[in-house]
């Protein structure tokens, strides 16, 4: 086995993930594979200890396509578990920590799962009596001793394309978060090209993954990387200081961060201290990224930026290489090869070029559904009358210009109805930006006795200004505003609520709005 025949079968339709990573380990025993605060695992390592968490889930009976809960800081040893569960013929199921212990007893109900691997601080939080009737193994505590004995090898688990992969539970809900269920063909689709590009251009791939390893934000620079080959290390929580000097240390060559992290970066009063020469390739997805801090990020950063517009469930996949296509920041970018896109209207009817609608997208990268809910996954998917064919819907409004790119307007459920007129918050917060007073804006719609609902603003000010200057920014934002759309009241506030990867929390918002004056 060479580099060479490994790059073949990456070309492949598809392929057994874990079986090409076994292969690395034979090439490059003793090159890095994984890194954390705590050290560092070589391929052949890697290799051995996945076998042997493996070969000691299906001794305690882990069936096929059974599921492996995991729950904790993102580490080696979480990394290693959700490999390994993959190895076993088993389904890695990450659960969130940032969701209620209710939550997360359900998830993991939800899953199937008779194991959950988790860290001390997490079990010191829920208490010993969590998960009752599942085997806890406690990741940094216990892993090392309930792994199989060395040198032994898993039987063969030999996947599917349809066989779960992985489960992603969705996050920002209420209630019991969707568990999102992707297979192998899926995962294979979406990363064999990425790792053959990888491969294709010829550097050392070095990843810094610094996301939760329970998001589907985190598996570009994590499942990626390791099927090219390349080195990963793992962050457990973003610190600007620590990403920087571990970017600068490893000769970091590509990475994963959202929009929350690169404004981070940029506003760190040390960053031009660091040597990123080495940075080739940055990814930026999960949340809206404007077009001003793409711009920053090109001008400060080394290496090519792309951003990746899609869904954990999948439906369409749009790519936008900021570095080649600098008068289009504005944008998410066009349809990934293998990806297709609709714009509908309220009624299910597509609409014309230019007009705003309803996303619609597929791809060979879509979810197999949500699991144990049957009608869930089918409220998500439009099928084409003319066709009959199956699309996601994306849950946004946008519209596609001249070029075919894609400029996004808001999220559906996001959209304010006001004296049936419809008002999309993203036009209204771009006004609010434009102010140099303000630096960072948001706009919800709240219940209104006279138009139904009305737009009220928050906006995070600028460095010098205060509550003062809002009936100011009011006035002169509503002066340019369509009649329809002018916001109702202004509210100033310390910092924009978000999920842990940088979402924006309107549903927060609207609470906040809720508990302040209601405008008529």
């Amino acid at each position: 086995m060479t580099k060479q025949d490994i790059a073949a079968r990456l070309a492949e339709p598809f392929g057994a993930f874990l079986k090409v990573l076994a292969d690395w380990a034979a090439v490059q025993p003793d090159k890095p594979a994984l890194r954390d605060e705590g050290g560092e695992l070589a391929w052949s390592e890697l290799d051995e200890r996945i076998e042997r968490i493996a070969a000691r889930l299906q001794a305690d009976g882990l069936e096929q396509g059974q599921s492996v809960a995991i729950l904790g800081t993102s580490t080696i040893a979480y990394a290693l578990v959700f490999l390994a569960a993959v190895r076993a013929g088993g389904v890695a199921a990450p659960l969130t920590t940032s969701a209620t212990a209710d939550q997360l007893a359900a998830m993991a109900a939800d899953s199937g799962a008779a194991h959950i691997f988790i860290d001390r601080a997490k079990l010191g939080e829920l208490g010993e009596d969590c998960f009752a009737g599942l085997s806890k193994i406690v990741l940094d505590e216990d892993l090392a001793e309930w792994m199989a004995p060395a040198g032994t090898r898993a039987a063969p688990a030999e996947p599917g394309p349809e066989d779960p992969f992985n489960i992603i539970y969705s996050s920002g809900t209420t209630g019991m978060p969707k568990g999102i269920v992707q297979s192998h063909q899926m995962r294979w689709r979406q990363f064999a090209r990425t790792a053959s590009s990888l491969l294709e251009a010829g550097a050392e791939v070095v990843s810094l993954a610094s996301t939760p390893l329970y998001s589907n934000t985190t598996m570009v620079a994590f499942l990626a990387p390791l099927l090219a080959g390349g080195t990963v290390r793992i962050i457990g929580k973003f610190d600007c200081g620590r990403w920087l000097a571990h970017a600068e240390a490893d000769r970091t060559t590509m990475t994963m961060l959202v929009p929350v992290q690169y404004q981070r970066l940029m506003d760190y009063p040390d960053f031009d201290r660091f040597d990123l020469s080495a940075l080739q390739l940055k990814y930026c997805t999960s949340a809206p990224f404007s077009a001003e801090l793409k711009r920053e990020v090109l001008a400060r950063m080394p290496g090519a930026l792309i951003e990746i517009y899609s869904m954990t469930e999948g439906g369409v996949v749009c790519l936008l290489p900021a570095h080649e296509f600098p008068d289009k920041l504005h944008t998410v970018g066009r349809p990934a090869p293998g990806s297709e896109l609709k714009v509908l209207d309220d009624d299910d009817n597509e609409v014309p070029a230019g007009t705003a609608g309803h996303l619609v997208g597929r791809s060979g990268t879509m979810m197999s559904g949500y699991r144990n809910q049957a009608e869930k996954t089918r409220e998500g998917y439009w099928t084409d009358p003319a066709t009959g064919e199956t699309w996601q819907r994306m849950g946004d409004i946008g519209r596609i210009d001249g070029d075919g790119f894609v400029e996004l307007v808001g999220r559906a459920k996001d959209m304010i109805i006001s004296g049936g007129f419809n008002i999309y918050p993203a036009d209204l917060e771009a006004a609010l930006e434009a102010d140099p007073r303000v630096a960072e804006a948001a706009v919800v719609g709240v219940p209104s006795r006279a138009w139904g609902e009305t737009p009220v603003g928050f906006v995070r000010l600028a460095r010098g200004f205060d509550q003062r200057h809002l009936p100011a920014i009011l006035a002169e934002t509503n002066g340019k505003l369509g009649k329809t759309q002018r916001l109702a009241a202004l509210h100033a506030i310390d910092e924009m609520p978000r999920s842990h990867l940088g979402k924006l929390l309107k549903s927060d918002l609207r609470e906040m709005a809720a508990d302040m004056e209601q405008p008529a």
